[in-house]
């Protein structure tokens, strides 16, 4: 095994567990507990785990969001797959919400030149990415810019949300379970995501398989608010029936 899958299946369990333990990472990887460490520091750089001793918690259950670049660096095979397959989501025409997030944003570049759509978005990267583009009306929800995520929140967001209907919304999560649902990690941004489900006749959610099963604090939705989830073939059957059963259509990349 690669030190990048060794690591990526570290984060994997603490994501299902919250924590791990570096004597048991080492025993079950069959790599010293050294190799170990230095996959635990390589993650913490990242953004995505702390390290405590003996082991590394999820950083978000710390309240420690990682930033837009260190989400970024995680999953991008995935990610991109996700992006291209939700491109088939599109209507002809129309109007369309994108919210803000890293597969989203690979989602919003991957856009076709030659459709003609008004765009909603509550992200200055997307807004700058599709502002030059002749065929696209983009509409910029204003606000409060959140540091970590570059999404803008607050009542500058959820007035005009109130007030538009659109064809499709392409949602982001933290978390996705059949238990909990929809979660973030931050009151805010959900009560925005909560007004963009809210504002559309139809709903994709864009998430890789990390996301699915893994609940955060704040809740936003249903996953029978979602008409289709588009993730990663790295999802388990099981869990993909789960969640079909409550709704989406689950499409795997």
């Amino acid at each position: 095994m690669y030190a990048e899958e060794r690591q990526q299946a570290i984060l994997e369990q603490a994501r299902a567990a919250g924590k791990v333990d570096v004597v048991t990472l080492a025993e079950q990887f069959g790599v010293t507990t050294e190799t170990i460490r230095r996959d635990l520091t390589v993650l913490e750089r990242a953004g995505t785990l702390r390290r405590v001793h003996g082991g590394a918690i999820m950083a978000e259950r710390l309240g420690f969001e990682p930033g837009l670049a260190a989400r970024d660096a995680v999953l991008t095979e995935e990610k991109e797959r996700i992006a291209k397959a939700a491109l088939n989501e599109l209507p002809a025409d129309g109007s369309i919400i994108i919210d803000a997030g890293t597969t989203t944003s690979r989602f919003v570049h991957l856009l076709p030149a030659d459709r003609e759509l008004t765009v909603i978005v509550n992200s200055p990267p997307h807004a700058t990415t599709l502002a030059t583009r002749p065929n696209l009306n983009v509409i910029m929800l204003g606000g409060r810019v959140r540091g970590r995520t570059l999404a803008t929140v607050d009542d500058w967001v959820l007035q005009p949300l109130a007030n538009l209907w659109v064809d499709v919304a392409f949602m982001a999560t933290n978390g996705a379970s059949a238990a909990r649902g929809l979660t973030t990690t931050d009151q805010a941004e959900a009560a925005v995501k909560r007004a963009m489900i809210a504002s559309s006749r139809r709903r994709v959610l864009l998430a890789d398989h990390t996301k699915l099963g893994t609940d955060y604090l704040v809740r936003f939705g249903a996953l029978s608010d979602i008409d289709v989830l588009v993730t990663d073939t790295r999802l388990e059957q099981e869990t993909a029936a789960e969640i079909a059963a409550l709704g989406p259509e689950v499409i795997r990349v």
